[in-house]
């Protein structure tokens, strides 16, 4: 289950600069400290300035910092400014946790310096506290704590080409430098993390040794040489910059989103599309940024669209989003979704783009990003966290209030937690209300579960009215699996045929976040299922992997959570409402937990066999509503077929009962395989 960003804190650090320096941050700038490099020197080593650090933090819309992200700025600030100072360069100017655009990046550290041409140079520095790691690849390391983690190098070059990429033509020319500062380990161990490519061949990566080179060797290896203090008007005109993707990055992203097969849209989807880009060119500038006479509105418009699962929202909202940006670059486009899931399989499509990560803020940059962005698309809208508001939530208030153009994707049906719950009447009459043009459209096609409208139909009835007994078999493949074992073999064989097949499963067992990193992952799940002759057999299996789970040799045994759903490995684990909403895969097998069961001809939940903390403390009347909206997400992911197990013998029996038996792939008993054993 994703965290919840934490709620701001009052409090900023001032750090004004004495003369003619530059006085403290512009209010714009989202960072835990900013100033000349002597000036915060004097305070790292001092526990107040890192607690105002904290507050800082949290104030720029970065969440709340844990104890680890605390702990490594006791680490890594201290050794670093004593280089800079050693090194002379106290009259730089400094950002610490600098962050990008809707806070999709945060920069451990930022230097900014005059060059010898006057041009303003940045420094970038990564600050690492490891010791030893071993190397995947060019993109990937494994740390000795288990943890898989990009590249140090390939980290900081991605960072480099965000200024590179998202610098207006209207900002100074900014030459852009990076280094990696490893100030525990030791030079052997920092040579190994180099790059000996052309694009990072100028990233140097420092031990503790380095650090200790002698001044004029220590300035160029922080990659500092030839820099001198920046006048006030440079740093006033730095952190002025209003941060946004070039034309060519979007015309490069639009293309490749446009350009997925995955993507196709027929039917209301395509007249969806037409429609929404009808009214973008009547709200935004066109490609040649020159008005059309008598055509441009004023005011802004708000396009709020729905539907069902499988009714194809999400495609449509990723071809929108690369129409946009080919043809209304200078607004800035955006793709928000509060399914942290979801992000992340849409930054894994572009990672070739390096600087492309920051077109999808996450949830928490919502009312940042509508400061700046003229056209934003939200998809699962109705996921977005209310904050204990009436109405609409906040953070979509400033959306529909502000962005020029919004386009708005939701399903009212899959509101899944009792803080959220946005509705299309809520936006309409706060479009309404702010005088901002509102238009709806519904999307009524199926396109997932082998655009059998009859199965979705089918699952409505079965969750929200009368179950009907299921007789679609030549629209779509549904059958229930007698055991867990049953349903195994079956996903399994699946994927051994080359098909992508997942299992998921109502979050009625524990879940942990921190727990010691083990070569295997623990088996959270466990079902006692009937067998002959009236003994019972224990069924094992590992929820998703928090973080990926990787052999020594860099092979990937499990992905982590967020990518379960369509990378290697994913098939052994064991998904739930959080990593599966949005998402589709082949083949679903659906496992019915003990807090949902037919009983007396109806459903009943049973809140206390929840594991999610958020749900379990509901009356079961109100969990209920949840309960059924969760199942209904789990029951339409399968584009090709689903197969359905539930723990409870009753409601097993009630489900045999309204699906014909299908064959199934008789289990491998003997073969003695659990998931999450690789």
């Amino acid at each position: 289950m994703p965290d919840q960003p934490a709620a701001p804190e009052s409090g900023s650090v001032t750090l004004s600069s004495p003369g003619a320096h530059s006085p403290g941050p512009a209010v714009g700038v989202a960072c835990a400290a900013a100033g000349r490099v002597g000036e915060i020197a004097r305070l790292v080593d001092d526990a107040g300035f890192i607690q105002r650090c904290a507050a800082r933090y949290t104030a720029a819309g970065f969440g709340r910092p844990g104890e680890a992200e605390i702990r490594s700025w006791r680490n890594s600030w201290p050794p670093l400014f004593r280089a800079l100072v050693r090194a002379g360069l106290s009259e730089l100017q400094v950002y610490l946790e600098y962050g990008t655009p809707g806070a999709g990046r945060r920069l451990d550290a930022l230097l900014a310096g005059a060059g010898p041409d006057g041009r303003l140079v940045m420094v970038i520095v990564e600050l690492k506290q490891w010791q030893s790691c071993h190397i995947l690849d060019a993109e990937r390391v494994l740390r000795s704590d288990g943890v898989v983690t990009a590249h140090p190098v390939y980290q900081v070059a991605a960072y480099r080409s965000f200024f590179i990429h998202w610098r207006p033509k209207s900002a100074p020319e900014l030459e852009v430098r990076a280094v990696v500062v490893l100030h525990g380990a030791s030079a052997g161990q920092a040579a190994a993390l180099r790059i000996d490519t052309t694009a990072a061949a100028d990233i140097p990566v420092l031990s503790g040794a380095d650090l200790s080179a002698p001044p004029g060797e220590l300035v160029r290896l922080l990659r500092a040489d030839g820099l001198a203090a920046p006048t006030a008007a440079q740093v006033v005109r730095f952190e002025q910059i209003r941060w946004e993707p070039s034309s060519r990055l979007l015309e490069h992203v639009g293309a490749e989103l446009e350009g997925k097969g995955t993507f196709a849209l027929v039917g209301d989807q395509q007249d969806a599309l037409l429609r929404i880009l009808a009214v973008a060119a009547r709200h935004l500038p066109a490609l040649e940024n020159t008005p059309q006479s008598g055509e441009r509105a004023t005011g802004g418009a708000v396009i709020t669209v729905s539907g069902g699962p499988g009714s194809g929202k999400t495609a449509l909202a990723v071809r929108l989003l690369g129409r946009l940006m080919r043809a209304h670059p200078t607004t800035c486009p955006c793709f928000i979704t509060p399914s942290g899931t979801l992000r992340a399989h849409l930054q894994d499509a572009v990672r070739q783009h390096h600087a492309a990560r920051e077109l999808f803020p996450g949830i928490g940059a919502l009312r940042s990003t509508a400061q700046r962005a003229g056209a934003l698309v939200i998809d699962e809208a109705q996921r977005i966290n209310r904050g204990g508001a009436r109405g609409l939530p906040p953070d979509l208030a400033a959306v529909v209030r502000k962005v020029p153009l919004a386009v708005i994707f939701l399903d009212e049906r899959q509101v899944i937690r009792p803080d959220e719950g946005t509705t299309v009447e809520e936006i309409r009459s706060a479009a309404r209300a702010l005088g901002r043009t509102h238009h709806h459209l519904e999307l009524t096609g199926s396109f997932r579960c082998a655009g059998s409208a009859a199965y979705t139909a089918w699952v409505d009835d079965l969750l929200y009215a009368a179950p009907d007994p299921w007789t679609g078999h030549d629209s779509y493949d549904l059958a229930t699996a007698p055991d867990p074992f049953a349903l195994q073999e079956w996903i399994e064989q699946a994927t051994a045929d080359g098909h992508t097949a997942r299992t998921t499963a109502g979050f009625c067992w524990p879940w942990p976040r921190n727990r010691p990193r083990t070569p295997t992952l623990p088996l959270d799940i466990r079902i006692e299922s009937p067998s002959a002759a009236n003994t019972t057999r224990a069924w094992e299996a590992a929820w998703n992997a928090h973080s990926a789970l990787i052999a020594s040799d860099g092979t990937v045994l499990a992905p982590r959570s967020q990518l379960w759903a369509t990378h290697t490995g994913g098939h052994q684990q064991i998904g739930c409402i959080y990593t599966a909403q949005g998402l589709e895969y082949h083949h679903a097998g659906v496992i019915i937990g003990p807090d949902l069961t037919w009983t007396n001809s109806r459903w009943e939940a049973h809140p206390s066999q929840s594991c999610d903390e958020t749900l379990r403390g509901l009356p079961a009347d109100q969990y209920l509503r949840y309960a059924l909206n969760i199942y209904r997400v789990l029951l339409t992911r399968g584009t090709h077929t689903t197969r359905i197990y539930s723990t409870d013998p009753a409601t097993q029996r009630f489900l045999n009962e309204l699906i014909p038996p299908r064959p199934l792939r008789p289990p491998n008993l003997a073969s003695g395989r659990r998931y999450g054993r690789p």
